[in-house]
């Protein structure tokens, strides 16, 4: 590669990094419309294949097939779980006064007594206010949510276009995935074919895993933290299985955050230590199934990134990008990991790396 196809090069990456910086609100919806189409276009791949009594399926009913799946399974979150989820937060809102109550009357008094701390009491009211407060203001439901961005006409015309936008885009995108792909790699220099597919095929392995298989590692953790908490008759039992379904992308963190807050909430509800062993039960046998079932058949060792890499990639991509950058903080993560290996194999095969390794 010459200087100027590499000042070229290191041109483009630099335009395009600018871009997505100053478009970022923009791309939303193309971004969340381009994920969605990534997990489809496998699915869509092999309907298009089927026969039928010599009627082959074709790409564009397979796509509808797959788009309506993904309408349904979308609809059923925001129609089903999300109500549920905000009938429990309200749940907790209506029981805070009785768990302070509690706190005060009988954990505070223990801990002076046994313990020798000066612990104040706790004013219930005014932390009550506060999660009102901050729960009104986040959104405490859809009509909440609605009610708070119709007044203004401009943060409602761009979440209307958003929600309307993100299907279409993605019908689009999976209809035309293969000849997306195959364009670009028509448009790739000739000599830098070869290796630039041998990387694409690396990265989509790489990003199948994560995706594809993380989502449904994430999903079914969910469910069996939810299940195991609600067989303990926990209130929050939906809460916080799918908030630790949620967070588990990081290692261990969705076990760790999922059974400090359900233990909390068992002590809160039931005021008996005793419950605290069925909800470690239940997180210990979530665990063991992640690691020893869900994430070896879903997801495999193709990752390999570091859990301190993937909280760095996650606030770093938060920090640069918002919202947006948090969303594809691990994916690009994942690519960039691809790119290192590749970097490490030259590295390796190199005079330079050889002449060290003979002098030491």
């Amino acid at each position: 590669m010459t200087d100027s196809q590499k000042w070229l090069t290191f041109t483009f990456f630099l335009v395009t990094g600018g871009l997505v910086y100053i478009l970022a609100p923009v791309l939303m919806p193309f971004v969340f419309a381009a994920i969605l189409a990534y997990l489809g276009d496998p699915l869509a791949d092999k309907l298009e294949v089927i026969k039928v009594k010599n009627f082959q399926l074709g790409r564009t009913n397979a796509v509808i097939i797959v788009f309506i799946a993904i309408l349904l399974i979308l609809s059923s979150i925001l129609v089903v779980v999300i109500p549920k989820i905000e009938y429990q937060i309200s749940l907790l809102l209506k029981n805070f006064p009785e768990y302070v109550n509690w706190l005060n009357v009988s954990v505070i008094p223990w801990v002076e007594l046994h313990l020798g701390w000066e612990i104040n009491l706790i004013e219930g009211d005014k932390i009550l206010s506060l999660l009102k407060s901050n729960w009104q203001k986040a959104g405490g439901g859809l009509l909440t949510f609605m009610g708070s961005i119709s007044r203004s006409g401009a943060v409602l015309a761009a979440w209307m276009m958003n929600l309307v936008l993100i299907p279409v885009i993605t019908f689009y995108l999976l209809r035309d995935w293969d000849i997306l792909v195959a364009k670009v790699h028509n448009l790739l220099p000739r000599r830098a074919a070869p290796t630039a597919s041998k990387l694409a095929s690396e990265t989509n392995i790489v990003l199948g895993a994560f995706m594809r298989g993380q989502f449904y590692v994430m999903l079914a953790l969910g469910c069996i933290y939810s299940i195991g908490l609600w067989i303990v008759d926990l209130n929050l039992a939906l809460l916080i299985g799918m908030m630790a379904g949620l967070v588990s992308f990081v290692p261990y963190l969705g076990s760790i955050v999922g059974i400090t807050v359900a233990c909390l909430a068992a002590i809160l509800q039931f005021q008996d230590p005793v419950y605290l062993i069925p909800v470690s039960i239940v997180f210990m046998v979530g665990q063991s199934l992640e690691g020893m079932l869900l994430t070896p058949l879903l997801v495999g060792d193709k990752i390999g990134l570091h859990p301190v890499a993937v909280m760095f990639a996650v606030l770093a991509g938060g920090q640069l990008f918002g919202f947006l950058g948090v969303l594809l903080a691990l994916p690009v993560a994942s690519v960039i990991m691809v790119f290192l290996r590749h970097i490490h194999d030259i590295y390796r095969d190199s005079t330079f790396y050889s002449e060290e390794k003979g002098r030491d």
